[in-house]
């Protein structure tokens, strides 16, 4: 098991979601790398939030503090991550617990932006 979570982890992870649907194989699971890649996708998760959130600010700040320079495509990027954004939140509710320190990083992403 621990050479196809190397090789094609892809079908490391459909093997392991069959072996839990089963519930008999409890004994076959890949528990070290299950474990790992659990945790990691909660990390993308959470980097995605902040990827929205910085894109964001910088798109807001410019349309505010730069009006004669604004462009469609900011417009654009605005309702896009704002879209993104309430999306993530959406399907993942928890990571609202993470929005306001993820919105901190992201002004401070963002007015780097804006510059």
């Amino acid at each position: 098991m621990h050479g196809l979570y190397e090789t094609d982890l892809y079908a490391w992870a459909q093997k392991q979601a069959n072996l839990l649907r089963r519930q008999c194989q409890w004994s076959e699971l890949d528990l070290p790398n299950l474990i790992e890649e659990i945790e990691s996708w909660g990390k993308q998760e959470r980097q995605e939030l902040r990827n929205c959130l910085s894109i964001l600010p910088g798109h807001l700040l410019k349309w505010q503090y730069q009006p004669q320079q604004r462009i469609r495509s900011w417009l654009s990027t605005i309702r896009l991550q704002r879209r993104d954004t309430q999306r993530l939140i959406q399907e993942n509710p928890s990571l609202k617990l993470y929005l306001q320190e993820a919105f901190q990083d992201a002004y401070q992403n963002g007015r780097d932006v804006a510059v």
